[in-house]
Formats: structure tokens, sequence, C-alpha cells
């Protein structure tokens, strides 16, 4: 199964024998463990657990949750495994991955060996936040004149009408600001460290340094 949980550590470039250069984001990948399996008999659906990290005082639930697999994760989270689409194309390359997922055991160790170089991958994190932010720097709007007396400059102009009396749901307006899970496709693996444990993935990846990010072959 091609996933993992990972720490952004930050951003850099590398140059090719042709001398192009490429920016990558490097991730400390791994090791995770694996701390549930979770099958269609079981649970109504295919997902396999995955554990990251230490914990340095382990709460008792997840203490216990963790016991089978001999554990200490800190972070915990689930990769879902699709149902095999019949008739698909690569209906023989999902079943293939699935059944390799499910025969995961718990307790075992994935690392950055389950990616290799020039694999197509997605990764989801939680992006920085920026605090309480108006409409111009949230949702891009245009400023109002900055001359002729106007004091509309930085306002958001009308949020609704006469009727019905009240603002729609959804209205683009003024507020908190990113801190919101977000997941960023059409990456690819440019480099694999086992000895470090380390990803060099092309292109940026959400999150702040030191941020949880998770790893994901392309779907």
């Amino acid at each position: 199964m091609k996933a993992l949980l990972g720490t952004k550590l930050g951003m850099t470039q590398l140059f090719d024998e042709s001398g192009n250069v490429a920016r990558v984001t490097l991730i400390q990948a791994g090791p995770c463990v694996v701390t549930q399996v979770k099958t269609k008999d079981s649970d109504g659906y295919n997902a396999v657990q995955l554990g990251f990290g230490e914990h340095k005082h382990q709460p008792k639930p997840q203490a216990g949750h963790q016991k089978a697999a001999g554990s200490n994760a800190r972070s915990m989270r689930e990769i879902r495994i699709k149902d095999v689409q019949a008739g698909h194309p690569d209906a023989k390359a999902q079943e293939t991955a699935a059944n390799d997922a499910l025969s995961l055991t718990v307790g075992s160790t994935l690392d950055v060996s389950t990616f290799e170089v020039g694999d197509a991958v997605q990764v989801t994190g939680i992006s920085k936040g920026k605090g309480f932010a108006g409409t111009i720097k949230r949702h891009n709007f245009t400023t109002g004149p900055k001359t002729h007396g106007s004091h509309n400059y930085r306002a958001p102009g009308s949020i609704g009408s006469g009727y019905p009396e009240h603002v729609f749901k959804g209205m683009r307006m003024a507020g908190r600001m990113g801190h919101d899970q977000v997941t960023v496709k059409g990456l690819k693996i440019v480099i694999v460290d086992p000895t470090l444990g380390v990803l060099a993935i092309s292109g940026a990846v959400p999150g702040p340094k030191r941020g949880l990010v998770m790893v994901r072959g392309a779907l």
C-alpha cells in the first residue's frame, strides 16, 4: 500500500544533469505502524489505519487501541481502500492494490521504500492558519476607489437585498482564513532516501514546517 504519514521539513531546489532546476518539498516520512485493518465483514468498508511518531504521555484509550500493534504512535490516520470498479480499465490493478493493502497485519511497519522515484502522489495536510481576514485577502475581492472622497476602500459592499431580509448561507464575507484540510494532486516523487527516511516531492505541499502530512499514491 503506497501511503505514509510524515512531517514537512521544508522546501529546497535540486538540479538535474541538464542543469534544470526542480522545486521540491522534503518530507520526513515514516516509519508508520499498522494499528488497525478494517474490512467489509467487520466494519462495513475496507481501510487501513496508520500510526506515526511517538507519544510522550499517551492517553489510556489510545494506548489500549494500539496495544495489539505494540506501538506508541502520536498521530493516526485512516486510509480508505476504494472498492474495485467492474469494467474499469485498471480493475485488475485496483484489485491487486486492495488485496495488498488488506494483507497487511496489525503491527506491520511501512517506510519510504514503499515509494519509488517517479511515482505519482497526492499530499494531504492542514494549511497554514492566517487568522481573521477581510474579503480582499480571503476572497480576492477588488478594492474600492482610493480618491475622490471614497469611503469604501476595503469594505465588502452589499451582502444581500431588501427581501428576503436575511444573509444567504455561503455568502463570501470576512472570517477565519486557512487552517483547513487541503489535498494537492499531480505531484511526483523525485528522491527516495531510505537511510534518512526522507521523500523529496515535486512542488509545494500544504502546511507549515513540522506539520503532519499524508502522502498517498495518486488515485
